[in-house]
């Protein structure tokens, strides 16, 4: 096969995905997915279990069981412990979820990047002014789960959660095509800004949970302002289906050196350095 050809076909397979995931009816799809995924049936979940493993590299042997009654189980399951050991260091923020990094970097005053050639402003996925104000030239990290990742998410830090907020919105994919198509996709899609204070320093780091096509849901184990306390590493929530989570810290914060665009992260491994 010519180099000219190859690359037709790649294109040619961006273009059918990108149809195929963001040219549906997005809600109608969430929930037939959602139905299907938790109907409990032992034999239909190996089945689905078995099609999903024909189309992308579904790793279970992490996971704490091998036998699931549903799909929604395998998308969910937790892992065998010790599995994700995590970073001690005090200086280290750790990446809350196992995950291949997107975008990241420094903020240029409110503007970060979604993808090569598309921006975005901190106003408007944010919302808030305060958070806006607070994220200024700082550091952001954007963290891709895919659908066959680990899908929980953990404290980054020993911390506090002081505040959630839950914006609604689409559900469009968040995978490499759909974001270097839709601009300011992070923004249109529903997500969740969790507001972290860490321990004992102060200072506040954000995470922004986006969710995606297929179930779309996000599950936390508090409540929208509750004070909740974690500690580093401590499980804080799952996704339904792959997504996104982007980590906000404000100037003074660094990228570890082995953060960078299409590297792959673990859950606990470094992500940020405090100054």
């Amino acid at each position: 096969m010519t180099m000219r050809a190859a690359l037709a076909r790649i294109l040619l397979q961006e273009d059918i995905n990108f149809l195929l995931t963001n040219r549906i009816p997005r809600q109608l799809a969430n929930r037939f997915i959602g139905w299907f995924s938790r109907i409990e049936q032992p034999l239909l979940a190996r089945a689905a279990i078995g099609i999903w493993r024909l189309f992308a590299e579904l790793d279970l042997s992490e996971s704490a069981t091998q036998r699931f009654s549903s799909l929604h189980a395998c998308f969910t399951r937790k892992l065998k412990p010790g599995a994700r050991p995590v970073e001690a260091d005090p200086n280290v923020i750790t990446s809350p979820c196992d995950a291949i990094v997107g975008a990241c970097g420094a903020i240029h005053h409110a503007e970060l990047i979604q993808a090569k050639g598309f921006p975005y402003t901190l106003e408007d996925l944010l919302i808030d002014p305060r958070l806006v104000e607070l994220y200024l030239d700082g550091q952001y990290a954007t963290l891709r789960l895919t659908a066959s990742m680990y899908h929980r998410f953990h404290a980054p830090y020993d911390c506090t959660v002081e505040k959630v907020r839950y914006i609604s919105g689409d559900t469009w994919n968040v995978n490499p095509i759909a974001l270097a198509r839709i601009e300011k996709l992070f923004c249109k899609n529903e997500r969740a800004v969790i507001r972290t204070v860490l321990r004992p320093s102060g200072l506040v780091v954000t995470l922004v949970p986006v969710a995606a096509i297929l179930v779309a849901g996000i599950r936390l184990h508090f409540a929208d302002d509750c004070q909740a306390s974690f500690n580093k590493g401590q499980e804080m929530g799952w996704f339904e289906h792959g997504s996104t989570i982007i980590v906000f810290a404000p100037n003074g914060v660094t990228l570890c050196d082995s953060v960078r665009e299409g590297a792959a992260i673990r859950m606990g491994r470094p992500l940020m350095r405090l100054s």
